[in-house]
């Protein structure tokens, strides 16, 4: 039994001499690991600058059409042709409906025997005036007969004038038989058929639309103009020349429509009802792109801010109290909020009216890598369009 004993203890004695060497390993692993330095994060920064950029509105708008005619016959009269396509281009003067015309003929008709019958009449007047001058200067006939006889020929030249305006009136209402686009334009709906009645100056046939060129009519509110007035006075502000003002439109999909327009107008009332101001631009329309009605966003350029501050949209912050933030990086590279004040979003940047100057290096991208107060490695950042970030992920994949 001793023979078992001995080996048993030489083995407890062999552990217990490793024990301090086992936990001084432990130990030095643990020394090592606290020496390590600690990771500083990369964020992506972008240096402020100041320049002069335009202050530039996107405010809601309708397309409408530059000349509007309700096409309506001048004359009565039964409909007895469509003579355009409907939702084609017409010039003005194109026929666009034929009214039953041989009414007007026959008036027509009439109203030149009429004339021919007033002008003989004026003839026989003419020849009697004549014959009774003669005779009265020769003292043959009284002065009253003479007198009758110039005016009867001047009721006679009188009549001939009537019946010639009386056949000019046939002959229009003839012309007027066949009804005519007012305007160039796009014809609508045809709101009469053939066999309808068509009556004067009242039956609505057709709509004619200009729509090369178009306007858009947009509004803003008028204490957004009281603000940019004010802007002006106090000089933060420089005015845009009323000719070099630039409008651009974004249809409703987000793309941009690229035919510049200008600025028509501004309203000089205030619509009691919502707040806001009517203005107008006028755009070209070759391809008839924009049609009436249609929403869309106007650009309006309304100033120059020769001084502004800008910075990348997603480098602000919102606070809990609901105000705006940055991380600014300062010179012992620690990241610090620095409360702002926002002005509107243009391409992507945010405008900076208060809180930042230049030289200051904002955070861009990196967030989720640090908290307020510490240190971070600044890298110059570089924007990445969606499509790129896609393709850079898929590629990681």
């Amino acid at each position: 039994m001793s023979r078992f004993r001995a080996p048993s203890l030489r083995l407890a004695l062999m552990l217990a001499g490793l024990a301090p060497l086992l936990a001084g390993c432990d130990d030095a692993k643990t020394a090592t690991a606290s020496t390590d330095p600690i990771s500083i994060p990369d964020v992506g920064i972008v240096t402020v600058e100041q320049q002069a950029r335009a202050l530039v509105r996107e405010l809601p708008g309708r397309i409408a059409p530059t000349r509007v005619a309700d096409v309506r016959p001048r004359v009565s009269g039964i409909v007895v042709k469509r003579l355009f396509r409907q939702g084609s281009e017409v010039k003005a003067g194109d026929p666009l409906y034929q009214i039953d015309p041989k009414p007007f003929e026959v008036e027509v008709l009439s109203s030149r025997a009429a004339l021919a019958k007033a002008e003989a009449v004026h003839e026989r007047a003419a020849q009697q005036a004549r014959r009774t001058s003669l005779l009265f200067g020769q003292k043959a006939t009284s002065e009253v007969e003479n007198e009758k006889a110039i005016a009867a020929e001047r009721e006679a030249a009188a009549d001939v004038e009537a019946r010639k305006a009386d056949l000019a009136r046939a002959n229009l209402n003839l012309d007027y038989a066949t009804v005519r686009a007012p305007i160039d334009g796009i014809v609508g709906a045809a709101q009469v058929t053939e066999g309808a009645l068509a009556v004067q100056n009242d039956t609505s046939l057709v709509t004619v639309q200009q729509l090369d060129p178009v306007y858009a009519d947009f509004t803003q509110s008028v204490t957004e103009l009281t603000r940019l007035r004010r802007a002006f006075e106090s000089g933060d502000l420089e005015r845009i020349a009323p000719d070099a003002i630039k409008v651009h439109l974004v249809l409703d999909d987000g793309t941009l429509y690229p035919l510049a327009g200008k600025l028509l107008f501004s309203e000089a009332k205030v619509d009691a009802n919502t707040g806001q101001v009517t203005l107008r631009g006028e755009f070209t329309n070759p391809k008839h792109e924009l049609l009436p009605g249609m929403y869309v966003r106007v650009r309006l350029e309304q100033g120059i801010d020769s001084d502004s501050v800008a910075v990348p949209q997603q480098a602000v912050q919102r606070t809990v109290a609901g105000g705006s933030e940055v991380y600014v990086v300062r010179n012992d590279s620690r990241a610090v909020a620095q409360p702002i004040r926002t002005g509107p979003v243009q391409d992507g940047l945010t405008l900076v009216s208060e809180g930042l100057k230049a030289g200051d290096k904002v955070v861009v991208d990196g967030f989720q890598k640090f908290a307020a107060g510490d240190k971070v490695a600044p890298q110059v950042w570089q924007e990445i369009s969606a499509a790129e970030n896609l393709s850079a992920q898929s590629a990681t994949r």
